[in-house]
């Protein structure tokens, strides 16, 4: 029982790793490490208000009671939060326009952080919390403002609420975990990593997504706070100086990637700082609803510190709150200082405090998360950056007898045998206060000396576009020469397995991190390499794994068995199962004790030949396997059939090696195959055949294949990959699969990552994490994805009514008496002589076009019942095909040329809300029944198009031609 109360109290104080971060903070810091640039640097990034929020000088008055009018003309802003990578997760171009730029914001700086943490391919369908702090929405109330509320629609409701904004995380990435939004006003995101902690040490979620986020897109907010001179009019946080009069407002988005600490040593993640204790608390009833309270403060600082069980003294800085007046500053101050410095002497190291909030404004729903990041780039850079904008030092703070400094330059963290260890505060003006206790991670410790390692590497990229795959590349190949002395092995690892695999794939072999690099520029620059593989993938392809049953010659695979532990291992299996049945250790006729090839006098004796190619072609298939090749279909010849058989669970590894050497030995028992098997020898499917102990009874013979590829076309076989090493097929015709080799004695690790990257790049899954498993590898933070942004904003004239398809009225009608017409315009126009002759023929032309546009426009339906099933008997699937093609551009808000009607409608993002109003519009325009579940059921148009013909057929008697 004492060991289990144990157990309950250490998780309930676990740290937790920071594994990953993404962010957009003004000033262009854009990733973690242009953040730390400008932190370092000490740059001011508050600028002008932009004239694409609203305009400076229409809304400023120095005066603070002049009214609709604010004093403050300067932020820090974000550029270009217009833009958005919608497709990215499939959401539609309309759906995109209605929603908030902040849960955009959002999506992206979380998928970042994921990528940085190396965790984007693992978190989907996981448990993952998802906890973000936002406390505004400008964005709504514009929409609405705008031509009265004409912009609004049914995706202002779900691309608003505040909820949604972390609901819409756990959608999009398919994440499982608790997930909610918080608003406790300036503290929110520092209350939400608070509450992601606890969920992480609760067990409710394995990894957790903790972010923030704030846009000033509005005048209102900034009117509200001037009218409360809660604003500095210089547009500066002045924190600590003297003449500091309420602060700036600023933009940002964050989120770090969050793990109980165990999990991520245990996972190998790279961890880049520790949360060892936080806390939160309200002020209660105090001097008012939204003054700082110095005790309140206190408790809360003490209640964290408390939590993470660390010496006070250990605390060396603290990223403040720095409230915008001198009182609060004091009282924040006086708190630290009880805390962290109560029994202070001359030896005690100073306390350095400062803020984030100097260098771009305070970001409110933002500001903690600003915070965190701060303070986790300074522990890993050992450095305190500068705080600014401090000259004359606040004379309500006793400078002279407290330990606490501002650094106005970067500063050396030194930790002497300490480890560094940092406070953030944060403290809404709702009255919530928060506060976390941040250690750098411990060292790494040296990895052991690598037994084996393969001679050759394999890394891949994706994207969703050429484009941004383009630009990734590019961001790699900057990466790598920036730090040429990263260990390639755990860039390919990282790359690899941290990553979800996307349609426009990249594959580069390389031995270096050099040649990495410049196989890289290659491709940037749009050069072919024999080392480098692209490809575009339209769907999971099917794989044949062929067994040809070969012979084998000494030494073939030599360096596979010295460097892949598991080709070595079922090598070495196979060896054992046989060592009572050969005249020599199988393993030792393979790979002599010597380097040299093989000679005819010391090749193995013909006995040996069949167990020889058994085991090599069995051990390359387990490699495979072990990367996570999943084939279709097996293929057989000569003894290849006992491989594929034995692959497919007919009959134990021992009893395939025996017959394998043994024509006479006799099967006990057999299963039926969990693959379907080709049989070279008898050019047919075998599949049912291998489950009889007569089928054995004679050794298959080796065949040709030139049936299989015919057979395996009918099965929609992409491609076949043999084991062994020799391709069997030399040419692929165009409609046959691409058949080819796994292993070549002379290169035996370039053909196999050629082959792995020639089925990576047409799709082919792969277990990245198995094909380094039996490695000591890193977790390397590396480039994260290029987002291809479009501009997504409202128009203030609204969606408005879906255009109708009634043509235009013709300038002459078909049936006009042209005579007349003519004698009427001669009497009473001012014709020359020669307009009055053109007129019969224009007239003539003009009447012809409206008979033409008459027969075009026959096709649309009429609204009534009866109309519309008449004019449906007329059209074909075509029709209706084309009529969806474009109806979805139009609710989308694309171009028809955008829209495959062979894609599934989930890749649009077209969501029930638009499946409605297709299907209203249906009705009337097509005249026949269209309900949103049918868009569930026929997931395309061209599915869906045939459905309604063959539905419209099953229930007339009078059949249309198609």
């Amino acid at each position: 029982m004492q060991a289990k109360l144990q157990a309950v109290t250490a998780a309930q104080r676990e740290p937790i790793a920071i594994i990953g971060m993404g962010c957009r903070f003004p000033g262009e810091a854009n990733s973690p490490e242009t953040f730390w640039q400008l932190l370092e640097q000490g740059i001011d990034a508050v600028g002008e208000i932009p004239a694409d929020r609203w305009d400076a000088d229409a809304y400023y008055d120095p005066d603070p009671d002049a009214p609709g009018k604010m004093y403050a003309r300067e932020a820090g802003f974000l550029s270009q939060v217009d833009g958005f990578d919608a497709p990215f997760f499939g959401i539609s171009a309309r759906e995109a326009t209605s929603l908030d730029p902040q849960q955009r914001l959002l999506l992206e700086v979380s998928w970042e952080a994921l990528e940085h943490a190396n965790q984007a391919a693992r978190a989907f369908n996981s448990t993952t919390g998802v906890f973000v702090g936002i406390c505004s929405n400008d964005y709504n109330k514009m929409i609405w403002e705008a031509g009265g509320g004409a912009s609004v629609d049914a995706f202002c409701a779900t691309g608003n609420a505040l909820s949604l904004a972390a609901g819409r995380i756990s959608y999009a990435l398919g994440l499982k975990g608790p997930s909610l939004s918080v608003d406790t006003a300036c503290s929110s995101s520092l209350v939400a990593v608070h509450l992601a902690c606890q969920h992480l040490r609760s067990g409710e979620c394995d990894l957790a997504i903790a972010s923030g986020v704030n846009l000033i897109l509005a005048p209102e907010t900034s009117i509200a706070f001037s009218k409360a001179r809660m604003l500095d009019p210089s547009g500066r946080c002045k924190t600590f100086d003297a003449n500091s009069s309420g602060y700036a407002r600023g933009e940002g988005g964050g989120a770090v990637v969050l793990k109980r600490l165990s999990d991520a040593e245990q996972d190998g993640d790279h961890i880049l700082a520790i949360i060892q204790g936080s806390a939160i608390s309200h002020n209660g009833r105090s001097s008012s609803l939204v003054a700082p309270n110095g005790s309140s403060q206190q408790a809360v600082i003490r209640q964290a510190v408390d939590k993470s069980g660390i010496d006070p003294h250990q605390v060396g800085y603290v990223e403040v709150q720095g409230t915008g007046t001198a009182v609060g500053q004091s009282l924040e101050v006086g708190a630290l200082t009880t805390v962290f410095r109560a029994d202070a002497n001359a030896k005690t190291p100073p306390l350095y405090v400062g803020t984030v909030k100097t260098n771009m404004g305070h970001s409110e729903g933002a500001s903690g998360m600003a915070s965190l990041m701060k303070v986790v780039l300074a522990l890993q850079h050992q450095t305190i950056p500068p705080h600014l904008h401090f000259q004359a030092p606040n004379p309500y703070i006793d400078w002279e007898t407290t330990p606490v400094r501002v650094p106005t330059e970067p500063v050396p963290w030194s930790a002497g045998a300490a480890v560094r260890t940092a406070g953030i505060n944060s403290f809404g003006f709702s009255g919530t206060n928060a506060h976390v206790i941040l250690t750098e991670p411990p060292t790494p410790s040296a990895p052991p000396p690598a037994q084996m390692e393969r001679p050759l590497h394999l890394m891949t990229l994706s994207a969703k576009h050429p484009t941004s795959l383009q630009r990734l590349a590019e961001q790699f190949q900057e990466y790598l020469e920036a730090d040429p002395d990263a260990a390639i092995a755990d860039v390919c690892f990282s790359a690899n397995t941290g990553r979800s695999h996307f349609q426009h794939r990249l594959a580069i072999a390389a031995a270096s991190t050099q040649e990495l690099s410049q196989q890289l520029a290659a491709f940037t620059q749009q050069q072919s390499s024999p080392t480098l593989w692209l490809g575009n993938v339209s769907h999971p392809p099917k794989v044949a794994i062929a067994f040809p049953g070969q012979s084998v010659a000494p030494n073939t695979g030599r360096k596979l068995y010295e460097t892949q532990p598991v080709f070595r291992k079922a090598i070495n299996r196979c060896s054992e199962l046989l060592s009572a049945h050969l005249p020599m250790p199988l393993a030792q006729a393979l790979y002599p004790n010597t380097t040299a090839r093989a000679t005819p006098e010391n090749a193995p004796a013909d006995a040996l030949g069949p167990a020889l190619s058994f085991a090599l072609e069995y051990a390359l298939y387990r490699l495979w396997r072990s990367w996570g090749l999943e084939p279709s279909i097996l293929v057989g010849s000569g003894t290849g059939e006992i491989v594929a058989a034995c692959a497919a669970g007919v009959f134990p590894l021992e009893a395939a090696l025996k017959r394998a050497i043994d024509t006479d030995f006799i099967f006990d028992a057999l299963s039926s195959p969990r693959y379907p098997i080709w049989s070279l020898a008898a050019g047919q499917w075998i599949t049912e055949r291998v489950a009889q102990a007569s089928y054995w009874r004679s050794q298959p013979a080796p065949a040709e294949p030139q049936n299989a590829s015919a057979a395996l076309a009918q099965q929609e076989i992409a491609a076949v990959l043999v084991m062994g090493p020799h391709p069997i097929v030399a040419e692929s015709p165009s409609d046959h699969p691409l058949w080819f080799a796994s292993l070549q004695a002379s290169a035996p690790w370039q053909t196999l990552l050629s082959s792995l990257a020639t089925l990576y790049t047409i799709g082919v899954e792969v277990d990245w994490v198995g094909f380094d498993q039996p490695y000591a590898r890193r977790s390397l933070p590396l480039p994260t994805y290029v987002w291809r942004h479009q501009r997504y904003w409202f128009d203030a004239n609204g969606f408005g009514p879906p255009p109708q398809t009634t043509p235009a009225r013709p300038l002459v009608p078909a049936d006009t008496d042209t005579t007349s017409l003519i004698e009427a315009l001669t009497a009473t126009g001012d014709l020359s002589e020669a307009e009055r002759a053109l007129l019969p023929k224009l007239l003539s032309l003009l009447t012809q076009r409206a008979t033409d546009e008459s027969a075009s426009t026959s096709s649309v339906p009429a609204a009534s019942a009866d109309e519309a099933t008449t004019t449906f008997k007329t059209l074909t699937a075509t029709d209706i095909q084309s009529w969806l093609v474009n109806r979805i551009a139009m609710e989308l808000g694309v171009g028809p040329e955008e829209i495959d009607p062979q894609a599934e409608f989930d890749s649009y993002g077209l969501d029930s809300v638009l499946a409605i109003s297709i299907a209203s519009a249906g009705k009337q325009y097509l005249g026949v029944e269209v309900t949103p579940l049918m868009l569930i059921q026929h997931a395309t148009i061209t599915t869906l198009s045939n459905h309604l013909v063959a539905e419209f057929e099953a229930s007339n008697t009078e059949v249309f031609e198609l």
